[in-house]
């Protein structure tokens, strides 16, 4: 397909024209647009008229115009205090009729739910005048569902002199000024960001082609759009999010769940997601999912999803995620103890999250007490490490692998499948962000290279397109190297027993640890931050350090080291200190 208006018009048509001729859309004009209640009164209107004639006699919809504008005024009100999102998946309840604003996909073998879900009415319209008062402006494009408006379209082009980058698609949920963040909804190239080239018509056609169909519209406004609850731990205060799915989270979890369609339960995938994904709602949105999960008779694929963490504030955000994705109550249980577990899988609890720790028991009981159910088992942070003091005091009843201090939790993980045969009522989903070979052969899927079979993960989000998309920052962009420099003397001449790079390990060992190493290196780098960073206003002003130690000890270390050297030179400056797990530390002197 080619595409020869390059004009913003061109788009739009281009656009258009493929929601109506082949997603099925109507096109709505102007008219049909109530500048005052923000609705599509038209389509608002016949598509409540079709599907409750009784609600809207019992509200005087078509006889009495102040019925009909007090309800419209009341739609408008529920979608600014809820959203739209939420307007749509539980109507509007009020006397003397309650209204259904949008009916939901309708699960296998059910032709009534199917013909209420048919009557729905996708609609878009182009350059919507959208203000009573500024009424030369306009939007580009608007798409409606029922009659309330779901995504508007601000549309850009370099040949046109935007400056906005094209071949790209961004969205926003919540316009705030300057403060509007656009996060950005592609493809990714080359393992970074962007759309690959397309030959059969423009970068980003897969924008209308595969995600504003009306199938896949109504699946995100069903199951990943959400508003959610966030509070301050801090001040106390709280605040609402919209939550948006990115293309790397609709497709991995919508391919997924495919695969489980398709094959069944009992096999295994690897989600390879750097930091940066948003991967605690991409476990959330799966989780969910997989509950309702039918296959082509209508029977559920899943009973229970096991959600296995590894670290206390990441359980919490897990926990805490899908608690807000859920719709309905009581599906969510919390195991923290084995007989948790146990319990919650008894009382068929849709959603169980656990900890790492007690992924030995779950194991055994869904393999010999549930041999008639079907599980989906959610790994999070298959990478993790859990090492120190935290390894050292786990459960003494835990089997060896698992209070190992020397392995970390992907080792465990890969131990413990390897030692007990993976279950065939299961399927495994591993999430991480740097996967080892051996996660690779346990979680990947196998492929044949030159006659030798290998694993790749089943879906990726690398690092590399995190930090282009400025979720996460490159750290190494701006990394300052100190060197250092040693000579080893031989005792021996003609030592053969000599091992060169086994001396400089342990001199470097040695050396790095010492008091007076540290301390250096320490007032080095504080020197370095005051003068070339903070006094040039780099990142206008707001510039910070990181320090990566090769250990939590060096870490403990360091931090007391730069503190006093702060303090020595009367910065205005603190360190702080991160790391995973405990450890027993005596201070050192400084010198």
């Amino acid at each position: 397909m080619f595409f020869t208006n390059v004009k913003e018009s061109g788009l739009e048509s281009l656009l258009v024209n493929w929601l109506v001729n082949h997603n099925g859309y109507e096109q709505g004009q102007n008219r049909d647009y109530n500048t005052e209640y923000a609705l599509d009164t038209t389509r608002l209107f016949r598509f409540l008229k079709n599907t409750q004639p009784d609600a809207v006699k019992k509200r005087q919809l078509e006889a009495n115009p102040q019925k009909t504008a007090q309800l419209l005024a009341r739609v408008r009100d529920e979608i600014t205090k809820r959203g739209i999102v939420d307007v749509l998946r539980k109507g509007i309840k009020a006397y003397p009729a309650s209204l259904i604003m949008f009916y939901m996909t309708p699960s296998v073998n059910n032709p009534a739910a199917a013909a209420l879900y048919a009557k729905n009415i996708f609609s878009v319209t182009r350059q919507l005048h959208f203000s009573p008062d500024a009424t030369k402006l306009s939007l580009d494009l608007c798409i409606f569902v029922n009659g309330l408006p779901v995504i508007t379209f601000e549309l850009k082009n370099q040949l046109t002199k935007q400056n906005v980058d094209d071949a790209q698609v961004k969205f926003c949920t919540r316009l705030q000024g300057k403060e509007s963040w656009f996060l950005p909804f592609n493809k990714g190239y080359k393992d970074g960001a962007g759309n690959p080239p397309n030959p059969d018509g423009l970068m980003t056609d897969y924008l209308w082609k595969q995600v504003l169909t009306k199938d896949m519209l109504s699946r995100i406004i069903e199951n990943y759009a959400t508003l959610v609850e966030e509070k301050d731990e801090e001040t106390g205060k709280t605040r609402y999010k919209q939550i948006f799915p990115r293309y790397h989270q609709l497709t991995a979890v919508e391919s997924l769940l495919a695969d489980v369609k398709k094959n069944g339960v009992g096999n295994r995938y690897l989600i390879q997601h750097s930091a940066g994904s948003g991967k605690s709602n991409s476990i959330a949105w799966l989780a969910h999912q997989l509950t309702g999960l039918e296959d082509a008779q209508g029977n559920l694929l899943v009973d229970s999803v096991i959600v296995v963490t590894d670290r206390v504030v990441l359980d919490k955000q897990i926990r805490d995620t899908i608690r807000q994705f859920a719709q309905t109550r009581n599906i969510i249980a919390w195991a923290e103890h084995s007989g948790d577990l146990r319990k919650a899988i008894e009382d068929g609890r849709r959603i169980i999250i656990t900890t790492i720790e007690k992924l030995p028991y779950v194991l055994p009981e869904i393999g010999e007490d549930h041999k008639d159910r079907h599980f989906a088992i959610i790994i999070d942070e298959a990478h993790s490490s859990q090492n120190g003091k935290t390894a050292g005091t786990m459960n003494m009843t835990l089997s060896a692998i698992m209070s190992d201090p020397d392995m970390d939790n992907e080792d465990k993980i890969n131990a413990m499948c390897e030692g007990k045969k993976l279950l065939t009522n299961a399927s495994y989903f591993a999430f991480t962000a740097t996967p080892k070979n051996k996660t690779l052969e346990t979680f990947g899927t196998a492929y044949e290279d030159a006659g030798v079979i290998k694993h790749r993960p089943f879906h990726v989000y690398t690092m590399k397109q995190a930090i282009q998309e400025g979720f996460i920052l490159d750290v190494l962009k701006y990394y300052t190297p100190i060197d250092s420099y040693y000579r080893l003397k031989k005792t021996v001449e003609d030592d053969l027993m000599f091992d060169k790079k086994k001396a400089q390990k342990k001199l470097r060992a040695f050396v790095e640890n010492q008091t007076f190493t540290i301390a250096q290196k320490a007032d080095m780098m504080v020197s370095h931050f005051h003068e070339q960073v903070i006094a040039k206003g780099k990142i206008g002003g707001q510039a910070r350090a990181m320090i990566i130690t090769s250990s939590i000890e060096r870490c403990i270390e360091y931090y007391h080291a730069v503190n006093k050297c702060l303090a020595n030179r009367h910065s205005p400056y603190k360190a702080i200190i991160a790391f995973s797990g405990e450890s027993s530390w005596t201070r050192m002197r400084l010198p």
